[in-house]
């Protein structure tokens, strides 16, 4: 399974989003579950399917007790929660992650919703839109990278 493709969407004013089409063909197609595993990453919230959060969480059982065992644990497992698709195709974005991306508040709704290959990542519009420039300037200050991979 690989989601592709970016999608602009809001929230509503309960705070559930509503995931493409799309993508919730695909996870049905590839695993036949309606349940997404949400965590906070980098500003944005992450939404996994079951199976590759279960599969996180196996790697993540084996890691070393160390500091960054402890702090993968504060940032990412500690925040994850099981989300079911409503009847619309929506899932409710806790108000937790909800904050920590700075969606819901002073009326910030607009959501970018990017296909991340193994994951659905939700951004805030202006961050996903600060982050797209970011890493098209770092881009264009190495070419020849891209120029080898055929683009």
């Amino acid at each position: 399974m690989g989601f592709q493709g970016v999608y602009y969407n809001s929230i509503d004013a309960k705070g559930r989003a509503s995931i493409p089409a799309k993508f919730r063909e695909q996870l049905k197609e590839s695993s036949q579950e309606d349940v997404l595993v949400v965590t906070q990453d980098r500003c944005g919230i992450v939404a996994y399917p079951l199976s590759e959060w279960e599969g996180f969480l196996e790697k993540f059982a084996q890691l070393p007790n160390d500091q960054f065992r402890e702090d993968l644990y504060f940032t990412t497992v500690t925040p994850a929660t099981h989300c079911t698709f409503d009847k619309q195709g929506r899932i409710q974005l806790p108000q937790s992650l909800r904050e920590y991306c700075q969606l819901d508040t002073d009326g910030v709704r607009d959501v970018v919703i990017v296909g991340g290959a193994q994951k659905i990542q939700i951004w805030n519009k202006t961050r996903y839109i600060e982050m797209l420039a970011e890493a098209e300037q770092r881009l264009a200050e190495d070419r020849q990278k891209r120029f080898d991979l055929g683009l």
